[in-house]
């Protein structure tokens, strides 16, 4: 079942499109995402100590496999979770390049929950809430109990739940897919694939 979010703080109200919202990349710079117009692009926050982290390896293969058909991956390391991301934002990028052999473009850290989410989020979690994890997935038993035990009510809040959550967009803009860190790396791949 689909749920509609109203749009949460952070300017979401003002960014009518992704096209409208600025990010940051390391060093403070500022990057428009429309930068990425026309591309089909995989939102995704990360953190280099959890234990999802492995699916750097998926995301560097997905990048490999699409990046010259109009693809982009955009990473966000974030250390909401556990603190599973605490390390500086070159050290982050360090870790990732070599244990992983990371390509694609990895961003300053974010709040992706909360008082302090950057508007990517807010704008986000606006279009597409949460649906669920993958129930074959053998992490998500731990997941539910830990968030359910938090907060009853968690599975409808539109909040980030976790590292490795995915959000793809088309080359309208457009938000087509939520993917929890528990859904299949292939069908994430597959859904890109739908896109290019």
């Amino acid at each position: 079942m689909k749920t509609t979010y109203k749009s949460c703080c952070c300017g979401t109200s003002k960014s009518k499109t992704i096209y409208d919202i600025e990010v940051m990349a390391q060093g403070d710079k500022p990057v428009k995402l429309d930068a990425y117009k026309g591309q089909v692009m995989l939102i995704v926050n990360t953190a280099s100590k959890c234990g999802f982290t492995p699916q750097y390896d998926d995301l560097e293969a997905i990048n490999k496999r699409f990046a010259d058909r109009g693809f982009v991956l955009l990473d966000f390391p974030c250390n909401q979770f556990g603190n599973q991301s605490p390390e500086s934002d070159a050290e982050t990028t360090q870790f990732c390049q070599l244990n992983y052999g990371t390509t694609f473009p990895q961003f300053k850290k974010i709040e992706v929950n909360g008082a302090n989410e950057t508007p990517l989020y807010a704008w986000l979690k606006a279009q597409r809430g949460f649906e669920g994890f993958d129930k074959d997935h053998k992490l998500t038993p731990i997941l539910e109990k830990m968030l359910s035990e938090a907060d009853a009510d968690y599975a409808s809040k539109a909040d980030i739940k976790w590292n490795f959550t995915k959000f793809l967009v088309d080359r309208e803009g457009r938000v087509v897919a939520r993917f929890e860190p528990t859904a299949d790396m292939e069908r994430v791949a597959a859904a890109i694939e739908a896109l290019l």
